[in-house]
């Protein structure tokens, strides 16, 4: 199917219902509806087309429309198309119908909207608060335009979360905030019969520190791709490359091939080193520290790589608007390829160890299962999604950066337990040692230089972009909106943690407790990505670099909240 054949099965559907019809850049088409039609609109794309939901976005255009707006991004993978459906919500009235009863994955993106812009979606199963503070105060929404970025508002130490209720009959076990083998901080409550989890509900953000709000207040297009990069600590140059190929989709900037090339080969080298570091977590998580120490030390060359090729072993700085900063030369070649042979040699040993390992078998087969039809209805992507037979990979199904020349093997496995999860990163791990050579050859054998698209003028205001680039975890997906002043008017981040920490519940229900730590960690979950948060101080107004000592005393001091 097309663009020209999906917006006429849309228009026949909806008929003169639907308000508008639009392919701003290619492959992403736009359905302008209204809020009334807007769960038959979702039923038809999810189920009558096979779609699958991507996320929400809210955006506040009451300068320039005098109304809030709200993108419901769905993907037709096969056909690598992309549909939107835009509803404007007049600011007196900001109610939209719910579309999570239909659609379990879009329950998160629906309560964001209420927390950050006040739009709420009606008919909401869990309407509680999601990402803003317990004691955040009710009617202050930060993403509308007229929150100034820097406030501050006044701390409730009287406050308490909205808890879901257990259960009868179930006790409750806490784990978290704070957690020995989660590095991040989040809070789930597992409801259980003995040793049986029956049902769970969590609580997350609690580091939100605002990074679409900055992204669109204080920052330029190109300021904002380093602020990108630091959204996840382990793979930061996804988010960096998909917001700078959101950009350049919105403003119509052509990359040369070899940038596009370049931004592949770091894209894979990020891939191996963080199933690399996954393994490791997972072994940590299990008492099989032996499997963390030898991933580790694997992994160590990797890192090593990626600081002789960059200068950094993991915030590369490699993107701007338009391509990237630094070059493979021919010079570096025979390095990246020896080190990819002794990682290779390695990793194939581990692939072939683990299966026969019985008491790892014990611990990782059928166990956390994820089916495939709840992996589909609550939009699992990446690994958490292949591992219950949804074979979907944003690098084949939405070729971007040099994967329409470097083309990636999807690995899937249909069980829908920890191993197959597993297996599917084991396997890929190889097949990225495979792109990154045909890169490197790719390099070689075209000319050096051109790393950057030669732009004139500012982006113009106005334009829209979706890309979507396939992290180690999943896909992640940007959506950006053009402004005034060379800065994003909207910049929507959605981590691949997001949809699959909400396949948690179905994950855990009935394993035993032993066993909620290393389905959790089977997610290989990233808290920091999907909060999306980077910390300011506005005390001052000034930049400082805190040491280590002086991090330590302040989480010490009794002064500090």
């Amino acid at each position: 199917m097309n663009s020209a054949e999906l917006i006429e099965k849309v228009k026949t559907r909806l008929a003169d219902r639907l308000l508008r019809a639009e392919e701003l850049t290619p492959g992403r088409i736009y359905f302008a509806i209204n809020r009334e039609d807007v769960v038959e609109a979702a039923d038809y794309l999810f189920n009558g087309l096979g779609a699958r939901f991507f996320v929400s976005v809210g955006t506040d255009r009451r300068q320039e429309k005098g109304k809030f707006e709200v993108l419901h991004i769905f993907s037709l993978d096969e056909d690598n198309l992309f549909a939107s459906l835009r509803i404007q919500l007049d600011p007196s009235d900001p109610v939209i119908a719910s579309i999570t009863p239909l659609i379990p994955g879009a329950n998160w993106a629906e309560r964001e909207l209420y927390d950050m812009l006040g739009i709420r979606a009606k008919g909401h199963p869990d309407p509680r608060r999601l990402v803003l503070a317990d004691d955040w105060p009710e009617g202050l929404h930060p993403l509308r335009k007229d929150f100034p970025y820097n406030f501050k508002p006044e701390s409730d130490p009287n406050a308490r979360p909205v808890l879901k209720p257990p259960p009868e009959g179930t006790t409750v076990l806490p784990v978290g905030p704070f957690y020995p083998v989660l590095e991040e901080p989040a809070y789930f409550r597992l409801f259980i019969e003995g040793e049986r989890v029956v049902g769970c509900d969590y609580r997350g953000f609690y580091n939100h520190r605002g990074i679409e709000k900055l992204g669109e207040s204080a920052l330029t297009y190109n300021q904002v791709a380093f602020l990108a990069e630091r959204i996840c600590g382990i793979c930061g140059n996804i988010h960096s490359t998909v917001y700078c190929e959101t950009v350049e989709q919105a403003a119509g900037i052509t990359v040369s091939r070899r940038a596009r090339i370049l931004r592949s080969i770091m894209l894979e080298l990020e891939r191996i080193h963080s199933h690399l570091l996954w393994l490791g977590i997972a072994g940590h998580i299990i008492g099989f520290e032996t499997v963390l120490m030898q991933t580790w030390r694997m992994r160590e060359p990797v890192m090593w790589l990626a600081e002789y090729i960059t200068g950094a072993r993991k915030t590369y700085g490699m993107n701007l608007i338009g391509g990237v900063r630094f070059d493979i030369t021919v010079e570096k070649m025979p390095r990246i390829l020896e080190v990819l042979d002794k990682v290779e040699k390695e990793w194939l040993a581990l692939l072939d160890a683990i299966p026969g390992d019985s008491p790892l078998m014990m611990r990782l087969k059928e166990v956390g299962y994820l089916s495939n039809e709840d992996a589909r209805a609550l939009c699992t992507v990446g690994p958490t999604a292949r591992g219950s037979g949804v074979a979907i990979d944003a690098r084949v199904d939405h070729p971007y950066s040099g994967y329409d020349e470097l083309v990636a093997e999807k690995k899937v496995h249909p069980e829908g337990d920890i191993l197959a999860r597993t297996l599917v990163r084991l396997e890929e791990t190889v097949d990225s040692i495979r792109l990154i050579r045909e890169g490197v050859k790719l390099l070689k054998e075209m000319p050096e230089g051109d790393l950057m698209a030669k732009m004139e003028g500012e982006i113009p205001a106005g334009r829209e972009g979706i890309s979507v680039v396939e992290a180690p975890r999943g896909e992640a997906i940007h959506y950006v909106l053009t402004g005034e002043n060379n800065a994003p008017a909207r910049w929507r981040v959605r981590a691949p943690t997001y949809p699959n920490l909400q396949a948690i519940p179905s994950m855990i229900k009935d394993v035993t407790i032993a066993d909620v730590p290393i389905s959790l960690g089977s997610i290989d979950p990233c808290f920091s990505c999907t909060e999306r948060m980077e910390v300011v101080d506005v005390g001052s107004g000034k930049v400082r670099v805190y040491s280590q000592d002086e991090l330590l005393a302040l989480s010490r001091s009794r002064n500090v909240v």
